[in-house]
């Protein structure tokens, strides 16, 4: 938790057209398709992307086929990258599959029920937003949907699909006060470079702080905030054009801003028999409720699986003192009312069903349609600690 005293605190967050974040919804399409036709596949997809090459392996074992090649380019073409002048082509770039099955060691322990990985899985709520996310990640994910927005109306038709923001919030005896500093780095076209070719103007920095941040940062703005657009001077060269990208490497952007501790793995491109990322929206299903209920200002929760076993070796709540109760009490009462086990997570959420594109960007956590971001259990929560 964020301690008396001022103090200040950072996250950051990508757009889609991250080359990680790439990889990532491209994974996650693939899921997605496999998913329609079977819904028992096992799937552990990556993707690699680099300048003109998208490289897609991992183990999937399916009784369907689909289309790799085709899903990523879909995925490209719908981010942006559809024309030379952002130095990626969904439509010139190579696309290698070099996917294998996954390995019989391994699934004779998921078929009866068991986790498909060894490994600690965290959750995390916190009641300074109506997400019950902390503000600065907030902050930076809806600054890069507003650009995103900007850019596909083509108000501001010179923005790129590569960008990152970061928001520094202030804090007061563990409240958040205000935005410190923003920054946003976004790529653009050569339109809107100076007459040095090396800064871009100030009139666009305007035109982007005016369409993508201010609106986001409201009340949390006053006059000695600071905002940063394209620090270095330009962003021309962008996305798998100037940057590698991987599947599963924006996990802090992914979960919660660096407010907590993280699990062992990433959550895109793997099936829902892999604790990594249906513990994962368990550890944050719990630790929301018991916030939303009022038992706590903050909760951590970890859940630790042993591969091939059904139960969890390991479960604790943290409040960091916030708590109405004891901790070790609230997990006691969460153990009786959360399902924890593999089967049990899946069944609950009905994670079978392709909904994970929609995650691979903007973050798991903190946005509604999901139903780990569901506060049902708020009731039967204080019922049980009355």
């Amino acid at each position: 938790m964020i301690k008396q005293g001022t103090c200040f605190f950072t996250s950051e967050s990508v757009s889609k057209g991250h080359p990680d974040k790439v990889c990532d919804q491209i994974s996650d399409a693939i899921l997605d398709e496999i998913l329609r036709k079977d819904k028992t596949a096992r799937v552990a997809c990556e993707t690699y992307i680099t300048r003109g090459l998208v490289i897609v392996g991992g183990e999937i074992t399916t009784r369907t086929w689909v289309d790799v090649e085709q899903i990523a380019r879909d995925v490209i073409k719908d981010i942006g990258y559809d024309d030379a002048k952002y130095g990626f082509n969904y439509h010139t770039c190579a696309v290698i599959n070099v996917i294998g099955k996954q390995s019989p060691d391994i699934s004779q322990g998921v078929d009866v029920g068991g986790a498909g990985d060894q490994g600690l899985m965290v959750g995390y709520a916190v009641d300074e937003t109506p997400e019950y996310m902390p503000l600065s990640l907030v902050l930076s994910h809806k600054i890069l949907k507003k650009l995103e927005s900007v850019r596909k109306s083509k108000k501001l038709d010179y923005l790129g699909p590569d960008a990152k923001s970061q928001v520094t919030v202030e804090y007061k005896n563990g409240r958040p006060v205000r935005v410190d500093t923003v920054v946003l780095s976004t790529q653009h076209t050569e339109k809107i470079l100076d007459k040095s070719g090396n800064q871009i103007t100030e009139k666009s920095k305007k035109e982007i702080a005016a369409a993508a941040i201010l609106p986001v940062l409201g009340k949390w703005m006053d006059k000695n905030t600071k905002i940063y657009i394209n620090p270095t001077g330009k962003f021309v060269i962008g996305g798998p054009q100037s940057d590698t990208g991987l599947t599963g490497r924006k996990i802090i952007v992914d979960t919660y801003g660096g407010r907590c501790p993280h699990g062992g793995g990433a959550f895109s491109g793997k099936d829902p028999t892999k604790v990594d990322r249906s513990a994962a929206y368990m550890a944050r299903y719990i630790a929301k409720n018991i916030v939303a209920a009022q038992l706590a200002r903050e909760c951590t929760v970890q859940i630790a699986y042993a591969i091939g076993r059904e139960e969890p070796v390991g479960f604790y709540v943290d409040t960091d003192g916030t708590g109405i109760l004891p901790d070790e009490k609230l997990a006691q009462v969460a153990r009786k009312i959360f399902p924890m086990t593999p089967r049990g997570i899946i069944e609950h959420f009905k994670l079978r069903n392709p909904i994970y594109l929609q995650t691979a960007a903007f973050g798991h956590f903190g946005r509604e349609g999901f139903p780990w971001e569901k506060t049902d259990k708020v009731a039967t929560l204080k019922a049980s600690v009355k």
